[in-house]
This record gives structure tokens, sequence and C-alpha cells, in this order.
């Protein structure tokens, strides 16, 4: 494919909304921070303090080190700068340290990293094909850079709970730019950084591997579209191998040298956390969840089980563990990872609960039709969202934040097609919502109120001036369910807390939300996925090379 033309040379817009959500993130810098804070104050601590060989042994703390090396020297680094704001932040054994200039300068950190998401959301605005002439406001790359500058989603997650999301998902963006530029090398070795960053991205390797292998190391394709055998390239796919098992070498090397392989592996892949984690992500595993519980009460009340006999009601108290269903089939580690893992490679043709959820996912036709249809970049992105999403819904122990993984690349498309804009509405709108309960003190509460409105008012009103031909970019059904957040919000934040029911039941009200919110967000990924197997390999507006 060609590289589009890139944004007008006017690029002062671009700047000041980069300033802007800098400012408000400063503005956040005082505000409520989660476990998460402490999480990674320990990691800046046991990297600065402790010799390379203890790093993934040392357990002071229960925040234990479970990132990827690249990630470990990255806080390494951080160290080296927090040592002349709060030298105290950096002793092990402090734990829960939280001094104000620890606050500052961990919040400083987030917002300084996030200049590679800039760059990046940057990149990916040259990709996009403008119109002449189209005011500011109606400008692909705009709305482009304000649905991924000011996402609400990254905005409470980094700069109110706190993490390095916006850092990672800059790299994520601008290897995505790079093959959209034809520069492949470039953004396959910008993925491979990525997974030694943070290895939840494994899930969307399958897209990365696919895509390079039948884009770019098989070099052309007949006059129909399908594959030429003989031209693939061996040169490139050994350059290309060079350049991933380089990475992890130098990633991974010292700690192999250590013979601590296995220390490391066990703390990336934890399998004691149980399915899901204390707030459901909304995924099929809630709906899954809330059925089994929902046959259990039906069980005991027709006399079909005996109440004595049923697992404890664990899996509703709230807490991180392992738990056994009551009616349904438990599900183990190894069955949401071969789900997963099978889902995207091959259909199975037993009728067994692992089929089940495999027929559902149907994340297997996304990579046929890469490899059968690739459609450049659009392909690309479409099937990475698809091993996103569908890793999201069917993942063992997700974190509610792991959806911003479909949000942000889904943000690309929604600028480029009419039916993947109401696909992102619908997604963004209904798991923004989900991340709701990560910030549940009352100070945070009209902050999160406002940001979302602001952000989803912005997105409905541009995406319908964008498309403003062809009608409506939701039907009735999608906007009463979206609706249906308003009286939900109303109810779990307002109503229930002076009920009887908020001593004896106090986790209702997160259930509500992420079943609620799992309905939403699994329309959304038929959706996507009807969208996948209908579209033609061109298509009227083509804005993305």
């Amino acid at each position: 494919t060609v590289m589009a033309a890139p944004m007008t040379n006017d690029q002062s817009w671009f700047y000041a909304l980069a300033l802007g959500v800098s400012f408000l993130k400063c503005l956040l810098i005082n505000a409520y921070h989660s476990t998460d804070f402490e999480v990674h104050r320990n990691w800046l601590a046991l990297t600065h303090s402790l010799p390379v060989s203890q790093w993934y042994y040392e357990a002071t703390s229960e925040w234990t080190l479970d990132y990827p090396p690249l990630f470990a020297w990255f806080e390494y680094g951080l160290s080296h700068i927090a040592c002349f704001f709060d030298k105290e932040m950096l002793v092990v054994p402090n734990l829960n340290y939280a001094s104000p200039a620890t606050v500052l300068f961990q919040r400083l950190s987030v917002i300084v990293a996030d200049v590679v998401f800039f760059y990046a959301v940057k990149e990916c605005c040259k990709c996009l094909r403008e119109d002449k002439g189209k005011d500011l406001l109606g400008k692909p790359s705009f709305i482009l850079t304000v649905l991924l500058l000011w996402n609400f989603g990254l905005l409470i997650v980094d700069h109110i709970h706190f993490q390095y999301n916006g850092f990672l998902f800059g790299v994520l963006l601008l290897s995505i730019a790079r093959h959209c530029q034809n520069r492949h090398f470039e953004g396959a070795f910008l993925f491979s950084v990525l997974l030694n960053l943070k290895h939840i991205y494994l899930y969307i390797a399958p897209a990365y591997g696919i895509y390079l292998l039948r884009c770019f190391c098989f070099t052309q394709s007949n006059a129909d579209g399908s594959l030429q055998w003989r031209s693939f390239s061996v040169v490139r796919l050994v350059i290309l191998g060079t350049i991933v098992l380089s990475t992890f070498a130098v990633s991974f090397g010292p700690f192999i040298a250590l013979g601590q392989l296995p220390q490391v592996l066990s703390r990336l892949f934890p399998f004691k956390r149980g399915l899901c984690h204390a707030y459901w992500a909304p995924n099929i595993w809630a709906l899954y969840n809330i059925a089994d519980k929902a046959f259990s009460i039906l069980g005991v009340k027709f006399r079909l089980l005996d109440i004595n006999k049923l697992p404890k009601a664990s899996m509703t108290g709230g807490l991180v563990q392992e738990f056994q269903h009551s009616v349904l089939p438990s599900v183990s580690p190894l069955a949401t990872l071969v789900c997963t893992l099978l889902s995207i490679l091959v259909n199975l043709p037993n009728s067994n609960i692992y089929t089940i959820f495999v027929i559902l996912s149907l994340l297997q036709p996304a990579l046929f039709k890469i490899w059968h249809r690739p459609n450049g970049a659009r392909g690309f992105l479409r099937c990475l969202v698809i091993c996103a999403l569908g890793s999201f819904m069917f993942g063992w122990h997700v974190h509610e934040k792991a959806i911003m993984m479909a949000i942000l690349p889904l943000s690309l498309l929604a600028v480029d097609s009419r039916k993947d804009a109401g696909i992102f509405l619908m997604l963004s709108v209904t798991s923004h919502y989900s991340l709701f309960p990560l910030l549940f003190t009352t100070q945070e509460l009209p902050i999160k109120i406002f940001l979302m409105l602001l952000f989803t008012i912005f997105s409905l009103a541009s995406l319908k001036t964008l498309f403003r031909k062809g009608g409506a970019l939701l039907n009735p059904l999608e906007v009463t369910y979206l609706l249906g957040l308003i009286p939900l919000e109303l109810i779990c934040e307002f109503v229930y807390p002076l009920t009887v029911w908020q001593k004896t039941f106090p986790f209702l009200p997160l259930m509500l939300t992420s079943v609620y919110c799992a309905l939403g967000v699994t329309y959304a990924f038929i959706r996507l996925y009807i969208s996948l197997l209908t579209c033609s390999d061109t298509t009227k507006k083509t804005k993305m090379q």
C-alpha cells in the first residue's frame, strides 16, 4: 500500500490538544490513586536498591515484580530520577510510602512518558487521507487526535487510578503507524519491544505474525488478491526473526545467564488469582458467572440442588481468589488459555464447553481473512482489534482496564468507516462506563462523570459530522441500551447505598455494572465480527492506506 497524504501544514491544533490534556493531567496529580501506585513505587525501590539477580525473587511487598524485563529496566531508569525527589521512596521496606514528593514524581513520570503516546498519535494521523476543504472539526486527523489524546479511559486509568498505559499504547500505535507506512522492520521491532515491556500484548501477536508473513514476507499477490507462493522472501523472514529474537535476547538474556528464566516466567504468568478479578471485567465470564448463580438459585428453589452441597458464593465476594462454580462446570486457567488460543488458530469439532466458547469467540476467521484477503492496513487493524477483544472476552483473570487494548486501535477504524464508527461508539461508551468502579471515592465522582460525558458527546457529535451522509450511526435499540447506563449509574451510585442491602450484598452494584456492560461489549464484538465477515476487499470510503 501507499502512504497516505500527511496532515495539513498548520498543526498548531495538535500541540494545543496535547498541551491541554497535559494541563488536565497536572490538575489530577493530587487525586485518588489505587494500589497500583504502591506497585510501581515498590518496583522503583527494588530495581534501584537490589542487584538484578534479586529483582524477580524479592517478595517483601505483596506487589512483586510481574512485568517483563524491559519494563523493569524502565523502572530502574526512573528510579535514578526519583532519588532527586525523595530517596525514601526507593527503600524496599517502606511499604505504602506516599509522601507528597513521591506522589509528585510518580504522577509526573506518567505525564512525561506520555510524550511517546503524543508522537505515536501524530504518526497515526499521517496515515489518514484528508479531504481538502473540510473544516477542522470535520477532519479525520483532528477527530482521531481527540479520540486518542483525550480518551476517557486512559485519563482515569493512568492519571487517577495510576498506570503507564499511555506510554505503552504509544509504542503500540507507533508500531501500527510504521506498518501503515510500509516501514515493517521498524514496526516489528517496536512490537517486540512492547512485548518485553508488558506481556499482555501477546494476545494481539497473532495479528502481527500473520500480517507480516502474508503481506511482507510474501512480496506479491495474484490478480484476484490470492497468495502467490513463489514470491516468498526468505531474507525478509530471516531479518524479521532476527529483530524479534534479538529484542528478546537483550531483554531476557541476563536472566537466562543467571538461570532465572523459570522464575521470571512464573512471575509473568501466575494462575492462582481466580477466573475473574475482584470486579468482574465485562466479558463472557461475567455472563457465565451470573448464569451459574441464577441456575443455583433456581435449583435450590425447585429442590433440584442441595444448598448444603453447593460451593460458597466466593465469586460474588469481591475478592481476588480461585472459586468453584455451583452448577456450570468450573473454568480452569488452561481452559481459558486453550479457548483463547485455539479460537484464534483452529476450530475444534468437539461439542464440549471449550468448543462452545471457541465457536462464540470466532477468532479463527479473523486470521483466515487477513491471510486470504489481507486488505492492507485496514484488514490488519481489524484483525488486531478482534484479537484484543477476543482475549478480553475469554481470557483468565482479565482486568477491566484491558479493554483499552481494543478501544484505542478501533479509534483508527472509527474515523475511516461508518460501520466501525458505530461499533466504536457502542464499545467505547459501554467499556468506559465499566471503568467507573475503579474510582469509588466521592471526590472523584463528578470528575469521572464530567470527563466521560465530555468524551462521549464529542465522539457522538464528531463521528456523526464525519459520516453525516447515510443516516444515524446507532440504531434505536443501541441508543436505548446506552441510555440504560444512566439509570444504572443512578441506582448503583445514589440509590443502592441508601438501602438495607448495602451491608448484606455490597458487591451487587459491581455485579450489575459488570453484567450490563458485558452485554454491550459482547454485542460490539459480534458486530465487529459480522463486519469482518461481510465487508468486501475494498470500501467506498477509504481514508487509511
